[in-house]
């Protein structure tokens, strides 16, 4: 055997470690099929075989033929055939062939090797330039496992000269091995355990037990289990919020399945078939609504159920899918300072992206559905505000891999190539394992998480549009709440629609004009099963200034409030693999939001104009010189309270560490650490007023707290005063919706006025303007 042989061997045994070989073959005993050197216990070899068009060459000494077609395309009768079939009870996972091979000067110049498990032959390797010296064959065959039928390889060679010209299967001088196949032969269920509908007769299911349910079964009453096979032959098999089954291979469910809002049922194999005369069904609880109006994004469990079943509940005519092939941003609307604002707006240019879908429509897996609630049902179910309702999916589920197209057009390239699909599986997938494995993907995942009335100064095509910065966002760097509030966990639960946005930088798939078209891909790999990471669907509140393991990477999320109702939070994350630089969405993910929206805090990067959602920063960045510059926008004109809080944080330099806020335009340096920093401010952008740091610098002019105080006179009335003895130039006081009840006009540092209007224990908003030219906003309360 040459040396070059030698040295593939050892590499492919190196990178494929993890498996091992399972049959070897060779000319020994060349008598119609070789021999084999070797094979696993559990599998039966079939030895290499001629076709019928080719013979063996007469006294070679090794694995050699000839009679090769010249064609220079396959003759289906000039092929080498050798199969291997696991044992009764026994599955391969296939990981490489390995094999190396020559021919002489009028020898095939072509080999092709084909595959075929049942499902037809498929092409696993090719080489049109087979050199009369060796050459070496490393064929990937990873992808194919968990088969447990025969698995036939079929060696085609063609091009060759002429009639006598031979192809040759090189093999090792001592080993005589000539083709060496690798993988895992496993057994596919080493044992049963059936439940009566009171107990198991085999003890405990596990992954290598085959189980049978013949009774009621409720992983609330019971246990989570895990079984190598299901087979439901009666009964109801329950999975409870927070429990979950998980099977290795084949589900068949003769009985029903019922798997509540929070469950999960997680199928391993993506072969792994779901067949049975029951029914199935997936639950799912909507996040809590206020009115009917309030859209929820749906993807489909389950196969081929219709919008009608799936969104049973919904408004007919406001059920829509995206066409992401029809984005175009071209005209990028103007910001406030009549500039265009490349890649704020991100809306249609003639409004055709979202599409409405009949009930008829089957519900695509890995599509995402956006839909409201039936306005008849919302308002006519009982109970109080916030409402929510329990839709169901009923079908066999999705498993295996799902893959989804993406679009983008590229006459305009400064815009986001927003792209709407969803989980299809009945349990959560893993948004890290998601995002690393779709790389045409940018890196962020966009989760709609309404609280923003819909309104007519909103960004959109329609009369009445809702707040772009209501999304909840997801990167390697972190999670964002949106407009509810709601801290994304890192899970994108079952039934979940969400919004990606397709690179420009991937390469595309196809191509029609403008128009590139790549794609996503879900796996089983991404599906898990823990008890809390199905339990979000945007419902669950967060803990205002919750700490989180101080061993993991630091973490910052500052949430904007307003006493008008005002939400909007962002992060700040030191983690590996990120810069100080803009490193794309994948660490840096920008805030959705138009110029139209009403306030919005973001973060900064220098030399970007960006505003980001989720900022991530080199893990050596931070230290107690680190500054974190943060940008503020308003359109709100009435007086308004805001609030900058720290929502949470997570590592040990932030828990150690005080965090403070400056305050540039009014020189304050605030300890956010200790308590909640208020502000009021005009109309406008503000890019350079609040900026994060670890170290106090102290104030520089007296704070607002102090400036202006109003307190309760003796009567009820209401005393405003100025510490600097300025005076008080006017005073207006407005309700909470921000309608004016007083305007007050006076020249001293100090009155007394009569507020009769002022209802008791109702919070008023107080707007004071000082001879000095400053104006504070104030909250009154009267007891």
């Amino acid at each position: 055997m040459k040396k070059v042989f030698l040295a593939s061997l050892v590499l492919l045994l190196n990178f494929y470690a993890f498996s091992q070989e399972i049959v070897s073959y060779s000319s020994v005993n060349n008598a119609a099929c070789s021999g084999i050197i070797a094979n696993d216990a559990n599998v039966t070899a079939t030895g290499i075989c001629r076709g019928s068009g080719i013979t063996e060459k007469n006294g070679a000494g090794t694995y050699n033929s000839q009679n090769w077609t010249s064609s220079t395309s396959i003759d289906t009768n000039d092929y080498l055939e050798w199969a291997i079939t696991p044992n009764m009870g026994y599955e391969i996972d296939l990981s490489s062939m390995d094999f190396a091979y020559d021919r002489s000067p009028n020898g095939p110049s072509s080999i092709e090797i084909q595959m075929d498990y049942g499902m037809g032959y498929v092409t696993v390797f090719t080489d049109n330039a087979v050199d009369t010296t060796v050459n070496n064959g490393m064929v990937d065959l990873s992808s194919y496992i968990n088969i447990s039928t025969t698995i036939t390889f079929r060696l085609y060679g063609y091009n060759a000269t002429n009639g006598v010209g031979t192809f040759d299967i090189e093999e090792h001088t001592t080993t005589n091995k000539g083709i060496i196949i690798n993988g895992i032969v496993t057994p596919i269920c080493a044992s049963t355990t059936t439940w009566d509908g009171a107990s198991w007769d085999n003890g405990d299911p596990n992954i290598n037990k085959a189980v049978i349910l013949n009774g009621n079964y409720s992983t609330s009453l019971q246990a989570s289990f895990s079984a190598c096979s299901l087979t439901i032959n009666s009964g109801t098999l329950t999975i409870a919020n927070g429990d979950y089954v998980e099977v290795q291979r084949d589900l068949v469910a003769n009985g029903n399945i019922i798997v509540n809002a929070e469950g999960a049922f997680v199928q391993i194999n993506h072969d792994g078939t779901v067949s049975g005369t029951g029914t199935i069904t997936v639950e799912k609880q909507t996040a809590p609504a206020n009115n009917w109006y309030e859209y929820t994004y749906w993807s489909s469990p389950v196969k081929v159920t219709t919008i009608a079943d799936g969104l049973s509940d919904a408004q007919t005519d406001r059920v829509f899918k995206y066409a992401a092939q029809n984005f175009l941003d071209v005209t990028m609307e103007t910001n406030n300072n009549g500039a265009t604002d490349p890649g704020q707006d991100d809306i249609d240019d003639d409004g055709n992206d979202w599409q409405w879908v009949s009930g008829a429509t089957v519900m695509e897996p890995g599509i995402g559905y956006a839909s409201t609630h039936d306005e008849f049902i919302f308002k006519s179910s009982p109970g109080g505000l916030p409402r929510q309702f329990i839709y169901t999916f009923n079908g066999v589920f999705n498993n295996g891999d799902i893959t989804v197209p993406l679009y983008r057009n590229d006459f305009e390239l400064n815009d986001k190539n927003w792209n709407f699909i969803g989980n299809p599986y009945p349990s959560a997938i893993d948004a890290d394992v998601f995002l690393s494995s779709n790389p045409d993907v940018d890196g962020a995942i966009y989760l709609w998480s309404q609280n923003t009335l819909p309104s007519s100064s909103a960004n959109g095509n329609q009369v009445l549009n809702f707040s772009d910065s209501d999304y909840a966002i997801i990167n390697s760097a972190g999670e964002t709440a949106g407009g509810d509030g709601i801290t994304p966990n890192k899970f994108i639960p079952s039934c979940q629609g969400f919004f990606v946005t397709y690179s420009d930088a991937a390469t595309p798939i196809a191509v029609n004009g403008t128009i590139k078209e790549g794609s996503v891909t879900f796996t089983n790999s991404m599906r898990v099963k823990g008890a809390t990471d199905n339990s979000q669907f945007f419902k669950t509140a967060n803990p205002k200034k919750q700490i989180v393991n101080s061993q993991a990477d630091n973490k910052l999320w500052i949430n904007l409030t307003s006493n008008n109702g005002v939400f909007n939070q962002a992060l700040i994350g030191y983690v590996d693999g990120a810069t100080k630089h803009d490193d794309g969405a994948r660490y840096d993910a920008t805030k959705v939001f138009a110029s139209k929206s009403s306030s919005v805090l973001y973060s900064i990067i220098k030399g970007s104009d960006k505003k980001y959602a989720i900022q991530g920063k080199n893990t050596k960045d931070l230290s107690v010189n680190e500054k974190i510059q943060l940008g503020f926008s308003t359109t709100i004109s009435i007086p308004t309270l805001y609030t900058l809080s720290i929502a949470k944080l997570q590592g040990q330099f932030l828990e150690e560490n005080t965090i403070y806020l400056r305050d540039k335009i009014l020189r304050k340096t605030h300890d956010l650490s200790a308590s909640d920093y208020t502000f009021t401010s005009e109309v406008g952008e503000f890019k350079n007023r609040f900026e994060i740091v670890f170290r106090s610098l102290g104030n520089s002019s007296p704070s607002e707290e102090r400036s202006v105080s109003i307190s309760k006179a003796y009567n009820g009335d209401m005393v405003f005063s100025t510490a600097d003895k300025s005076d008080i130039k006017s005073v207006k006081v407005y309700d909470f919706y921000g309608s004016l009840l007083y305007s007050l006009k006076e020249n001293a540092s100090s009155e007394i006025y009569m507020l009769p209007n002022l209802k008791p224990n109702t919070v008023y908003i107080a707007k004071v303007e000082l001879s000095n030219g400053l104006v504070y906003t104030k909250k009154i309360v009267r007891e």
